[in-house]
């Protein structure tokens, strides 16, 4: 049939068309003179290919400039992970060449991403007992969250193998719940309270993981301004922060892992891998079909195309043309497999079935995959879904290259180093040691001090140990003393932990002290100026108060500690004196400075009491007779001459009285003329020393004090309340 002219030439013209536009594309790319320090460039290096992208800021958005991607010309990488250096630096190389051609600039900068299987999380929670009377500021709240990383690291470093050296080093946390004296709050500081707590959730990266990445870019001369993790650069541009409120589960299907990343309340609460993607479905090709990889992958990516029939030929040298159909049922027990293993995944994370689930990345267009998911979730077929490019917000990009879910990660990569602007890497210098820092956020000291690993105890002072005690039955608290914080410097100015560093900047921590414990003694507890010296038959005593602790006297400089039972008593009468030196007034006439007064005379400091024995009457024999006692005197004057004193301790007056302990009879034997309660403690089985409550001391039913007098038959009750 003959064809009218220009016919044939309509469908050639539309097709010249889309090759012009491309050729324009890329040909006004070549045309424009850009700044490199304007670029950014984006390397994904996965496990089946490597993807490059250079763009530019447009106004509020990134603006692709060119992409390229090449696959792998052997098994380079498995599960993500950099097996052949040299390998994927050649192709790498490539990808950046032909960026390099098509844009007319060198290019010496890039991003890149860690990938998620070698991410590894964990989570901590710890308490501190508080000063009640002490305010929380933040100093101590961000001390308290770098002690929980630091729980988190050590915990992280237990679950780890012990043959295994990896050393890994966090990269980012967050505090999922703090709490003040047991119960969640949002904030802490401004608070009192006494004992508060966190619980973080930190994330951790091998060191060998950056290493082999920076080898590569090294290896083909370029600089990494940007090193972020593959499931955060996919999930900052599938699931921007105001979808973050609700629980949404985001899965990279990767040709070697799937990565798992969990969203609630605002957040990322989760990532997690599984090592089960879409080289376990090629896998299943190979062993079905008896074909090599290279052929197994090409059968796999004709699943997705429009032809019904597949052609290839096996490793025996037959040729093979079958349905797509036949090639679905060989591989569904694996993706069955997969999606199985991906849920069970999510439900161990987030503990249910999440809102919905979005799937990225190459081996998420499987046919049947987002069906078997929603099943193994218990969630309807339409909240599974795959996400491509078109979702990728405020990113420009009219290539026809990178169109579907294997587009994501690159471009978020990208997206992610345009947005933090190379801050991830930082070099500083900490207490004058050069270090190079990751970070997936603004930096602070804060953070600096857990990435380095600084140990949190040197941020904060301990309050010393306080001293609590019953003095004369009220408890009374001796504080320690307050510790003095860490002083923190940044450039040689005052810092604290919340200031954000640049790159460059020194930090100089000059570590905190601890305060003193509380020491108290018996002499803090007695003012001096209520103390008299009053000589006693020539012998300086000084008096005032006697104290008791635990039951037994005590010295001016012993030690109170913490629950110890402290009794003061005042001796500042005559009768007081004449008591607690055990003397008998009625075998010795007493005058105080040569007069005779009454018992109840009040003292007055340097007063002279003289005690001078009576004569004994007609048949009493000396035994009756008792001395002054002066073994609790401070000071002693000048011992007179034999003769000019009485030899009183010849003159002890045997004593003794029966009373009721607790229902208990107890005899009081203690060669004294007259008991107080507190004597009772030498006759019986009754520790003072460890506090179980409040002491209750009763005399014939009634409250009575450590000086009270004891007479025979008197009923005493003593316990804990």
């Amino acid at each position: 049939m003959p064809v009218k002219a220009g016919q044939a030439d309509k469908p050639k013209k539309k097709n010249n068309i889309i090759k012009l536009e491309e050729k324009q594309e890329e040909a006004g790319s070549a045309k424009t003179t850009y700044n490199p320090d304007d670029l950014i460039f984006a390397l994904d290096i996965g496990t089946r290919t490597v993807v490059g992208i250079v763009g530019v800021q447009e106004k509020n958005r990134l603006k692709v400039l060119s992409a390229e991607i090449l696959e792998h010309k052997s098994r380079a990488m498995l599960d993500g992970q950099i097996h052949d250096i040299n390998q994927v630096a050649e192709i790498a190389g490539e990808v950046k060449e032909k960026l390099e051609k098509k844009l007319g600039v060198g290019l010496t900068k890039v991003a890149i991403a860690a990938a998620g299987r070698v991410l590894k999380t964990s989570e901590a929670k710890v308490e501190k007992e508080l000063d009640q009377s002490r305010e929380i500021d933040q100093e101590f709240v961000l001390g308290l969250e770098l002690e929980g990383v630091q729980q988190a690291q050590l915990k992280l470093d237990h679950e780890v193998l012990k043959e295994d050296k990896t050393q890994f080093y966090c990269v980012g946390y967050s505090v999922t719940n703090y709490y003040l004296n047991g119960y969640i709050i949002s904030s802490l500081v401004g608070h009192k309270g006494k004992r508060i707590g966190l619980e973080v959730l930190a994330t951790f990266l091998p060191h060998v993981v950056i290493d082999s990445l920076y080898t590569v870019m090294n290896k083909i001369g370029l600089e990494v301004v940007s090193l972020t993790l593959e499931p955060i650069a996919a999930i900052n541009v599938t699931i921007p922060r105001d979808l973050r409120l609700l629980n949404l589960a985001l899965v990279d299907v990767g040709a070697g892992t799937s990565d798992i990343a969990i969203t609630r309340d605002g957040s990322v609460v989760a990532y997690a891998m599984v090592p089960i993607a879409g080289d376990e479905i090629t896998e299943s090709i190979i062993r079905s079909f008896l074909v090599d990889f290279p052929t197994a992958e090409k059968i796999k990516a004709s699943l997705s195309g429009r032809n019904e029939n597949i052609s290839f030929g096996d490793i025996l040298g037959r040729q093979h043309n079958i349905g797509k159909a036949e090639v679905m049922d060989a591989i569904k027990p694996t993706v069955e497999l997969l999606a199985q293993t991906v849920s069970e995944k999510i439900l161990e994370y987030n503990h249910k079935a999440p809102n919905a689930v979005f799937l990225i990345g190459g081996g998420s267009q499987i046919s049947g995959l987002t069906d078997m998911v929603a099943k193994y979730l218990g969630l309807p077929g339409d909240r599974v879904v795959v996400r491509d490019r078109n979702v990728v917000q405020n990113v420009v990009f009219r290539s026809k290259k990178l169109t579907g879910p294997e587009a994501v990660t690159p471009l978020g990569i990208a997206f992610t180093a345009w947005m933090q602007k190379g801050q991830d890497f930082m070099s500083i210098t900490f207490n004058g040691k050069k270090i190079r820092l990751f970070n997936t956020k603004r930096l602070t000291v804060a953070d600096a001090l857990i990435l380095i690993g600084f140990d949190p105890e040197k941020l904060i002072g301990r309050t010393g140990k306080s001293v609590s005690f019953q003095w004369n039955g009220t408890k009374k608290t001796i504080r320690g003393e307050y510790g003095r914080p860490a002083e923190i410097f940044v450039n040689d100015s005052v810092a604290s932990l919340e200031t954000v560093l640049n790159t460059g900047d020194s930090i100089r921590v000059n570590p905190a002290e601890n305060g003193r414990d509380a020491q108290v003694v018996v002499s803090d507890l007695i003012s001096a100026e209520k103390k008299m010296r009053i000589t006693l038959n020539g012998n300086v005593v000084e008096i005032g108060a006697k104290v008791f602790v635990n039951g037994k006297i005590a010295g001016p400089d012993d030690s109170i500690s913490d629950g110890d039972i402290v009794q003061t008593v005042e001796s500042a009468t005559l009768k007081d004196l004449i008591m607690l030196s055990e003397i008998n007034p009625e075998k010795f006439d007493i005058t105080v400075n040569g007069q005779t007064v009454e018992m109840d005379y009040s003292l007055q400091n340097y007063d002279i009491v003289e005690c001078k024995k009576r004569p004994a009457a007609p048949g009493e024999t000396e035994a009756g007779s008792e001395e002054p006692s002066t073994a609790h005197n401070s000071d002693s004057g000048q011992a007179k001459k034999d003769g000019d004193a009485l030899n009183l301790s010849a003159f002890k007056e045997t004593g003794a009285i029966e009373v009721v302990v607790n229902g208990k009879p107890v005899k009081m034997n203690g060669n004294k003329p007259d008991y107080i309660f507190v004597d009772i403690f030498s006759f019986i089985d009754f520790d003072l020393s460890k506090s179980h409550g409040t002491i209750v001391l009763k005399l014939n039913g009634k409250k009575a004090g450590f000086t009270d007098p004891l007479g025979p038959g008197d009923r005493i009750d003593i316990y804990w309340e």
